[in-house]
């Protein structure tokens, strides 16, 4: 049984960086949905909530262990909502939830998940996000990426060495190889903002309209 408010030291110093790239892209009006998939122990959403009182937050995991940790951080904030236990490889529509409609969400957000999973996590995130984003909607994600083939810095490189020594199917992924799959799902990157610790936060746009 994992202890309640767990807290993962990263998390602690990468979620203010994190929240002023939010507050250039959440838009001011009321009624919002924020789905944030993976949220890990429940820092972020915590840290995240309170700035954007017009968005409702839906924090999730695949691990059921962590969702005590993320009701504990989310507790007595009222637009957060109870996790939802959430297997991105699978379709939305499997989740079991029935919340999330099709094209009904201003916002998905995802942090440190792509590298510590296998790509299918990576496939059914822009897949899933196709399909729930409203047109012009936001998937945001963060963490370290490989640009082209190549990895930068060396730090980056020892990480990327170190993941795949612990699991083959994680590592870090190439930026070259997500805009291929955000766009046979409808999506586009707009932006790369460089975060401390040589991380990136990219914002992918929700197309209007299907080619």
């Amino acid at each position: 049984m994992a202890a309640k408010k767990l807290i993962y030291p990263a998390a602690d110093r990468n979620k203010d960086p994190i929240l002023s790239v939010l507050k250039r892209y959440i838009q001011r009006g009321t009624d919002q949905t924020f789905l944030e998939i993976s949220s890990g122990s429940g820092q972020h959403v915590a840290h995240f909530a309170p700035h954007f009182p017009q968005v409702t937050f839906y924090p999730s995991e695949y691990e059921p262990r962590l969702l005590e940790s993320i009701a504990a951080h989310a507790h007595g904030y009222s637009n957060i909502k109870d996790p939802i236990r959430i297997d991105v490889t699978a379709n939305y529509r499997l989740w079991g939830n029935s919340i999330f409609k099709p094209n009904s969400l201003e916002y998905i957000y995802n942090a440190n998940m792509m590298h510590i999973s296998p790509y299918q996590c990576t496939i059914g995130l822009f897949s899933n996000a196709g399909q729930l984003l409203k047109p012009n909607g936001l998937l945001i994600t963060y963490g370290p990426y490989a640009f082209d083939g190549q990895i930068t810095p060396q730090s980056n490189v020892n990480f990327d060495k170190s993941l795949r020594s612990q699991d083959p199917s994680w590592g870090l992924r190439d930026v070259r190889d997500l805009k291929k799959l955000a766009e046979e799902n409808d999506i586009k990157l707009i932006e790369i903002v460089d975060m401390p610790a040589n991380n990136k936060t990219l914002i992918w746009r929700k197309s209007i309209s299907k080619n």
